[in-house]
């Protein structure tokens, strides 16, 4: 039998990055159930961290979690890119209450009008009927997601820990003080605190520990790749993302990428697109933008799972001592990963609330299960 100070289950963003923060305090392993790390929801992402999703508390974690990507140096974790955000003349009070909402982080924010949102983004639909109204934010940043889960791993393994692919977990028992974990393969884990870092299948694997499910809901999101307009290069075009949650787009390598920002009930899966998706999306193409969807070159969808109140979960369960939940990240879990790793480790070893939280707004009983019990 395997020991450790902490057992993840998950390899995806939320277990790995709280794996690298957990490891300066003891050893670590990570069980992924998956031949690969970050196979599901993290390698699936559109990868752009910006202050247009989420409620107050992920704009928090958002704006905490910068630092860390621009701190590794230029290109390592992440480029900067801009964020064009728009509006129809319906959703033109979306906007205005969005401009409230990110100014909190950002003073970068600037309105733009039609002629200049087609200078920035040229197929853009614009003028009556389309896209009236703008507001340019220069501090996105587009995230390397691969880049970040091997440098999570590297830091695990380089403090003593284990990083480990094609672990199916089939059991967890509570035995004494410590949880153990038995996988298909017939090898056993154990570790006093367990982190329930399985993304769509969190509950599914509170479910195998005997602890109450928090209700999460994996939601399919579908994403599209089409063709720019013929010798355009895109590298320069932010994303664009319209006020309320309808449809976003942005470069990817020579060609765009494009979401209709579905929310599809699902049951924990490998997630795959479906054809009304697919046409859903490229209708939304051609709704916001100029181009002609002629074909779809790339397509595929992912998960994202969602607390109750949309908030994401970090904490240990008062019902199950050493079950410790990292849940609930929805779409943003690349760009707040830091600072839910930083909050994780505090709360799962019993440290003290770091500073920067703190003084970010950001409290442990904001993140805590007990929020989500009997409601």
């Amino acid at each position: 039998m395997d020991g450790s100070e902490f057992l993840v289950i998950g390899g995806g963003v939320a277990g790995l990055s709280a794996g690298a923060w957990l490891a300066r305090h003891g050893r670590v392993a990570v069980l992924e159930g998956e031949a690969a790390l970050g196979y599901h929801a993290s390698g699936r992402s559109a990868t752009f961290s910006h202050y247009g999703i989420g409620n107050a508390l992920v704009r928090a974690l958002t704006a905490h979690s910068r630092p860390f990507f621009l701190d590794a140096g230029a290109d390592v974790l992440c480029r900067r890119s801009s964020a064009l955000f728009v509006a129809t003349e319906e959703m033109r009070g979306a906007l205005e209450a969005l401009e409230r909402d990110m100014a909190t982080h950002t003073g970068a924010l600037a309105w733009v009008g039609e002629g200049e949102m087609r200078r920035l983004f040229p197929p853009l639909r614009t003028g009556a009927g389309a896209i009236v109204a703008g507001l340019l934010c220069p501090d996105g940043l587009r995230l390397d997601s691969d880049a970040m889960l091997q440098a999570f791993a590297r830091s695990i393994r380089g403090a003593g820990g284990a990083v480990l692919t094609g672990c199916r977990i089939v059991g967890i028992d509570r035995l004494g003080d410590a949880w153990t974990v038995a996988t298909g393969s017939g090898r056993r884990w154990t570790a006093p605190v367990l982190v329930n870092a399985a993304g769509a299948w969190a509950d599914a694997v509170a479910a195998l520990a005997g602890v109450a499910p928090l209700g999460l809901r994996p939601l399919r999101r579908t994403i599209v790749v089409v063709d720019p307009p013929a010798g355009a290069d895109v590298r320069g075009w932010p994303f664009v993302k319209t006020a309320v949650d309808d449809f976003y787009i942005l470069p990817e390598s020579g060609r765009l990428m494009a979401s209709p920002v579905d929310e599809v009930e699902a049951d924990p899966c490998d997630a795959r697109p479906e054809e009304y998706d697919v046409a859903l999306a490229a209708w939304k193409v051609e709704r916001y933008t100029t181009l002609s969807v002629a074909r779809i070159a790339h397509r595929w969808a992912g998960l994202r799972t969602f607390a109750p109140d949309r908030s994401p979960v970090a904490g240990f369960d008062p019902r199950a001592p050493g079950f410790f939940w990292l849940a609930g990240q929805g779409g943003f879990g690349l760009q707040t990963a830091p600072a839910l790793a930083e909050a994780a480790a505090a709360l799962a070893t019993g440290g003290g609330w770091p500073a920067g939280l703190a003084a970010a707004g950001i409290t442990p009983l904001q993140l805590a299960p007990e929020r989500l019990l009997n409601t």
